[in-house]
């Protein structure tokens, strides 16, 4: 799976943008603020329809600007595909696979298998339940289309959900109809916790190794999906939790509410474990997320990595480094020296400055 080609036009800070991308290792390199990490956001927004960064189509057009547009050139089995977006400011983005629109956006997973990887990510375990919920979400809507399908009437019955419970508290005689949504959230729920199940048990195996060699087997990681209500039980929990639902008009049970536990010796790293342990659990996860693609699609992901290098020892930057020797990277950075002390190479080395791409064709210079 390879990316050939991207450009952009009023995207972010880019006016205009034309590269060709290595199939190996790609780097773009400048100053904080220049849009470095704005072409990997358009990668990722032409891959999943979603930004990792923010929410709204309009604030990813260049300002002064109504419209953006991202045409991607992606091989996949060597079967080539051609993506492109279209921004609008006041309407919903309109796609197009091969030059045909699409009328939903679900239609784009798979296409593009992206892996992205920033400092942010480090903070995983710390952070709260809902970020690690995304990171099931995102890896999973890339994998599997009935779990996207799932989650999307999932996330639209609770939306309805939540509120019929605060129009309860208007009108007491709607609590009548509380049931049929019931229903509907176990349906598509159920699917959901399911699915998650499956992929973690997938993911234990894989993360189990991977902590290993980052701390030399000196402490084993243990991972835990801690479903808020499980499969079989989840009608029961709904039930018993009615009247707290009511009453604080809020839906309580749900796949919407769970969680991942990272236990070291069974104790939860989130709330015992010391930051080391968290960012070294946190690049456990992203790696084995590489593997689980990989053995999942049958082919390599494309690995997206913002400035993450800097965050890492030279320990687990050389881990780091030799997990990309198969794939297709696109790599963001400030400076050369951690590629250039680990003498990793480098096959396509582009500056960026104000929004200016500009590919360095002699790389020797830079390099040495």
């Amino acid at each position: 799976m390879i990316i050939d080609s991207l450009e952009l036009k009023n995207f972010r800070n880019y006016e205009s943008l034309k590269v060709s991308l290595s199939p190996g290792t790609n780097i773009f390199y400048g100053d904080n603020a220049q849009g470095k990490t704005n072409v990997l956001e358009s990668i990722f927004l032409a891959s999943t329809s979603k930004s990792y960064r923010i929410a709204k189509d309009k604030d990813l057009i260049q300002f002064g600007n109504d419209e953006a547009h991202i045409k991607m050139e992606v091989r996949k089995h060597d079967v080539p595909y051609r993506i492109d977006m279209h921004l609008k400011k006041n309407k919903s983005k309109g796609i197009a696979i091969d030059e045909i629109p699409i009328r939903k956006a679900s239609e784009l997973f798979g296409i593009a298998n992206i892996v992205s990887f920033s400092p942010e990510d480090l903070g995983l375990i710390k952070d709260g339940p809902a970020v690690r919920r995304r990171f099931m979400d995102l890896e999973l809507c890339q994998l599997d289309k009935i779990y996207l399908y799932n989650l999307t009437r999932y996330n639209r019955v609770l939306d309805q959900r939540n509120k019929l419970l605060k129009d309860i508290a208007i009108k007491p005689s709607l609590i009548d109809t509380l049931s049929v949504w019931d229903d509907e959230l176990i349906k598509y729920g159920t699917k959901i916790i399911e699915i998650r199940n499956i992929f973690i048990e997938e993911l234990k195996d894989i993360i189990i190794d991977i902590h290993h060699h980052l701390t030399g087997g000196v402490e084993k990681l243990e991972i835990v999906y801690d479903a808020n209500a499980g499969s079989q039980d989840f009608q029961n929990t709904l039930s018993r939790m009615r009247e707290s639902e009511i009453r604080q008009h809020i839906t309580l049970v749900g796949p919407h509410r769970d969680d991942l536990l990272f236990l070291i010796d069974g104790k939860d790293i989130r709330k015992f474990g010391s930051q080391g342990q968290q960012r070294t659990a946190a690049l456990a996860l992203k790696l084995s997320e590489i593997e689980l693609v990989r053995k999942r699609i049958d082919d390599d992901p494309i690995l997206l990595l913002d400035d993450v290098l800097s965050e890492l020892d030279s320990k687990r930057q050389n881990y780091l480094l030799d997990m990309l020797s198969e794939t297709q990277n696109i790599i963001t950075c400030t400076g050369l020296d951690d590629f250039i002390n680990n003498r990793f190479h480098i096959d396509e080395l582009f500056h960026v400055v104000k929004g200016t791409v500009t590919k360095i064709n002699d790389k020797s210079k830079i390099l040495s």
